[in-house]
Parts: structure tokens; sequence; C-alpha cells
């Protein structure tokens, strides 16, 4: 949690001020998603380590609010210790029995959950491709990407947890985008806590990813008791691929983390006529010149030679 978000946001709270950035309508909560529909739910929550603002390590909570979101395809920030072993937060046969949700192998080591403490979950589709990401950076940064088989449509789904630096924020949206620029197109979703606050601006890190991503809806998810910041977003490619954006926003959800969840409906069908439906590339292993080593199917698993780097 950066330390000046959370000043500011306890001097916001004693003057009783409450900033509103223009909330989008939120997520359609009773969207028919199904495994060969064209709505797909997605989300992307900060769970702190699964500590809450009582200070309390509750992994139980946090399985709860993922439960409430009801996502079918979530990303996770902080999903790891960041020391150490590394070690998941989560109990993931708890996680799949309350939400149905398993996990995305991406981890380089045994005991965690993700890379650079981002993990994937989903609870439909077939991943077809997985990877880990190199992000330039003054502090142990990632992310991660997904390619997934959504009955016969294909989504990529890329998970990021950016720097607290202005200028590292702007050399890791620029390698994001390059990378993504390089490969096939498909419909494909970036998400994650960006720690950016700065829409619109020409002068915002944001400003990297294009023209590849516009600039996404900016709601406030930061911090959790009283939202300020919209440090949490979900861009999508091409234009439309959004049919919905909102915050997750509940109590419990308010009490779990010091950031809300944010939640879209990604309209697969409105992709469709640019890519067709079986443009996910064939399987295939290789060293990846945007930075990242990739691997195909889910009991595929990186080499060792690349803990550690």
């Amino acid at each position: 949690m950066p330390r000046q978000f959370a000043s500011l946001s306890r001097l916001l709270d004693g003057v009783g001020r409450f900033i509103r950035l223009g909330r989008a309508p939120d997520a359609a909560a009773a969207a028919p998603v199904c495994d060969g529909c064209d709505l797909v739910r997605v989300a992307s929550y900060n769970i702190h380590k699964g500590i809450g603002n009582d200070g309390t390590y509750d992994p139980a909570r946090t399985i709860a609010v993922i439960a409430e979101i009801d996502a079918d395809i979530i990303a996770l920030q902080e999903a790891d210790r960041r020391l150490g072993d590394r070690k998941g937060r989560l109990n993931l046969a708890t996680l799949e029995r309350e939400t149905g949700l398993t996990l995305v192998p991406l981890a380089a080591r045994p005991m965690s959950h993700g890379w650079h403490g981002n993990a994937l979950f989903c609870r439909q589709g077939t991943v077809v491709r997985a990877e880990r990401l190199h992000l330039p950076h003054a502090e142990p940064r990632g992310a991660v990407l997904a390619e997934f088989d959504i009955g016969g449509r294909p989504l990529r789904v890329v998970a990021a947890h950016l720097g607290l630096l202005s200028h590292t924020r702007r050399l890791q949206m620029e390698r994001l985008r390059s990378h993504l620029e390089m490969r096939e197109p498909m419909p494909t979703l970036l998400c994650g806590d960006f720690n950016e606050w700065r829409p619109g601006r020409a002068n915002s890190p944001l400003e990297r990813l294009s023209p590849l991503f516009q600039t996404a809806a900016a709601v406030p998810s930061f911090p959790s008791r009283r939202p300020v910041f919209p440090l949490d977003r979900i861009f999508g490619w091409p234009d439309g691929l959004i049919a919905d954006f909102g915050v997750h926003d509940s109590p419990l959800a308010r009490r779990a983390s010091d950031h809300l969840p944010v939640k879209a409906v990604v309209d697969l069908k409105s992709a469709g006529g640019l890519f067709g439906e079986t443009s996910l590339l064939p399987p295939r292993r290789e060293r990846d010149p945007g930075g990242g080593e990739v691997f195909d199917g889910e009991a595929d698993r990186l080499e060792q030679r690349y803990l550690g780097r």
C-alpha cells in the first residue's frame, strides 16, 4: 500500500471529504455467463496478502469476497508472501469449493499461487497458453498472461501489479504494450493494480498503453474504506470488448483488503467478427522476445532454471 495514499486517505476521512471520480455503472451481477456463452465476468482484486483493514490475516474472509464477486476469471494481486518461500495466501481447495475457481499454473515456486504475487484463476474454458512476463523495475515486479478457449472463442488475459514510482510505471506499461503488439491478435484484457490515479492526462503513465489500449473507465477502488483513487483497472482490446465495468463495493469487501475489487462483463461476441472463433495459436513452447517464457497446457511447468530471475 503506498504510504502517501494511506496518509491522504486518513486526512480525507478526518475532514469528511469523499471524492467521486465518475463511477461507472456496476458490472451486471445477473449477466448470464456460462461455458460457450458470449458474456464472461472478469475481475481484478488486490487482496493485500489476505490482511484486512483490521490488521487481521483472514484468508476465509478474502475467499468470501471472491465468492461475492462471482467472476469466471479473476486476477489477484499480492496473492503470495513477498519474501521467503513466497507461499500463497489462500487455501486453494477452499477457494475451489466455495467459488469453482481453479488456479492457472503460473507459479515459479512450488508454494506460490503466482508470479510476483500476480495470480490468475478461472472456472470455465480451457487454458491454452500461460506465461510469466518480466517487467523493468526498481523493486520485484512482473506480470502474468493466459490465453483461454471459452466455448470456441479466444480470450487473452494479462494481469499486473505495477510499481510505486511513476517513471517505473511508464517503463512497465511500455513493456506490456510492446509485448502484446508482437502477439497474435485476439481479444485481450489488461487488468490489475496499476498504482496510477491520473486518468486521461498527457503525463500519466497510462498514456504509454496507447494506442493499443485507450484510457479505461476510472472507478475509485482505494482505500477500500473510503475509495478515492482509481488504482485498479481493466482495459480491453478491441474497443467494445468490455460491455460493463464497475467496483465491487460490499461491507465485507471494505474490511477484507485495502483495495476494493473491480469487475467487468466481457462481450466475446463483439470481437468475433474481427478474429473469428478459432484464432488461438496452436500449442508451442518458445522463448518470447518480449521478456517472458511460455508453456502450454495446464500440466506443463516452467523449468527450475528460471527461478530467482
